[in-house]
């Protein structure tokens, strides 16, 4: 039996426990650090600029040095990421992995605080089938070599998006991936368990309300909703936001491996400022409306948690901190900043939480919350470099069904030296042959879509029709 001095001291060390655990899951959102942009701010001025808007984590997609240098100092807690690419060799070598820590990790962290490192970015989602048998290994050969080097405090984990799962609605029905399942998924929550890691989860509410929006209500998927609600036929949870669905379809399918109590952390989440024409929705309004909504959430304290999971805390990265115009893929890819690339503000938002909406500025309306319904052509960019945009042209006209054979010689469509016309011409042939089949009007940001008609004369440019949502070619 204890003593009453014991017995006091035994409290006291439980509170600290409990005080520290606390501590390391507090509610603190974070932002996600992107670097995929032109003449986007030094890392010095970056830190200023993370510290401004109220963050106070940061995770970044890979182990830049200047960056982790900037951050020293700091009390923003850090996050970085083993790339993709080198995965595989790491999860077979342990002594390239101590190598990895001993060069990214160990000259930053006695004044950099580096408390998560992820395994990989949406290895799933992104990556060759080979590489997704690799994750588990090397996160182990990873927190090996952090032991080697008495970095205890660090986290190690992968982020995985929504597409892991095989089903998701109703949120009881959430279930991994078959191929997935079993060789990959149970192994990693198996060492999550073990570690006291997070499962870092990609959460996007756009995504789903987006490809159908008739079905979707755009407030719920806002946080706005009052009268908008689900209830789970299985669980009878009631939810109230799109949100809490997604994240709570994934607690369910980790249940179902046998790990219900694997804690999340939101990886990304947040909504586009912009987009292309075709994509609706990615507006200041609803982006601005849906982050401050997300935080809220987030911050809350008591911590609110989700239908599956109240009162658990959900840490929390935003994305992402600026709009990065050299993200391929649609418009709304480079349109997820808080800040443009000048360092200014898209629209009014503090990641702490204490600001009151109605001390910032008022939004501009929504224009394009309905699906957008006529004709887009995809024309070349204004002011791209001329052998880049040369190579685009070879490109497209490869692609596809007779792509190019209207701008031949002696064909109604040519114009002798125009190359941006018959790039234009190409691209508008290409993307209206093979957008459902995913292609976009991109081309490495030398094309751009237009609802302006560039036919001109005989020549008759290949669109895209929209109606009610949907591509019309």
């Amino acid at each position: 039996m204890l003593n009453r001095g014991r017995l006091a001291l035994y409290f006291v060390f439980l509170f600290l426990s409990i005080s520290i655990s606390s501590g390391e899951i507090s509610n603190q959102v974070g932002i996600n650090y992107g670097q995929l942009g032109d003449n986007l701010p030094s890392p010095k001025e970056s830190v200023k600029l993370i510290q401004s808007l109220g963050a106070k984590r940061v995770k970044i997609y890979d182990a830049n040095p200047d960056i982790l240098s900037a951050l020293k100092g700091t009390n923003l807690q850090v996050s970085i990421m083993v790339p993709n690419e080198i995965i595989t060799n790491i999860s077979t070598n342990q002594k390239l992995a101590d190598s990895w820590v001993e060069s990214n990790v160990v000259p930053f962290y006695s004044k950099t605080k580096i408390r998560y490192l992820l395994v990989g970015n949406e290895v799933i989602s992104s990556s060759p089938k080979e590489t997704w048998y690799n994750i588990v290994p090397a996160m182990r050969k990873i927190k090996n070599a952090l032991k080697t080097h008495s970095l205890n405090k660090i986290k190690v984990g992968t982020s995985m998006a929504m597409d892991v799962l095989e089903s998701s609605f109703p949120p009881s029905n959430g279930t991994f991936r078959s191929d997935i399942a079993f060789p990959i998924v149970k192994p990693m929550l198996q060492f999550l368990n073990r570690t006291r890691s997070f499962y870092f989860l990609d959460v996007y509410p756009y995504f789903p309300w987006s490809s159908d929006p008739k079905h979707i209500n755009l407030d719920y998927a806002l946080f706005e909703s009052r009268t908008v609600k689900y209830t789970d036929p299985v669980s009878n949870l009631t939810y109230t936001n799109l949100f809490d669905q997604m994240v709570d379809s994934v607690v369910f399918a980790m249940k179902k491996l046998g790990y219900p109590d694997v804690r999340i952390w939101i990886a990304e989440t947040g909504w586009p400022n912009d987009g292309d024409i075709d994509q609706i929705g990615a507006n200041i309004y609803n982006a601005a409306t849906y982050n401050r909504n997300v935080i809220k959430k987030l911050t809350a304290k008591p911590a609110i948690g989700t239908p599956a999971r109240p009162g658990w805390v959900l840490p929390s990265f935003i994305f992402s901190l600026y709009n990065e115009d050299k993200k391929p893929g649609p418009g709304t890819e480079r349109h997820f900043g808080l800040l443009y690339p000048n360092g200014s503000n898209v629209y009014g938002i503090d990641l702490s939480g204490e600001t009151p909406d109605s001390d910032f500025e008022p939004l501009p309306k929504p224009d394009n919350n309905e699906p957008y319904k006529g004709k887009i052509w995809c024309v070349a960019a204004r002011g791209v470099n001329a052998s880049e945009l040369a190579s685009a042209l070879s490109y497209a006209c490869s692609q596809g069904n007779n792509t190019c054979d209207p701008i031949q010689p002696g064909k109604k469509c040519f114009k002798p030296d125009s190359l941006v016309w018959h790039s234009s011409y190409a691209f508008s042939s290409y993307w209206s042959q093979l957008k459902n089949t995913g292609a976009t009007c991109y081309f490495n940001g030398l094309a751009t879509q237009t609802a302006k008609d560039p036919s001109f004369g005989h020549c008759r440019f290949p669109s895209v029709t929209m109606k009610f949502g949907e591509a019309f070619l």
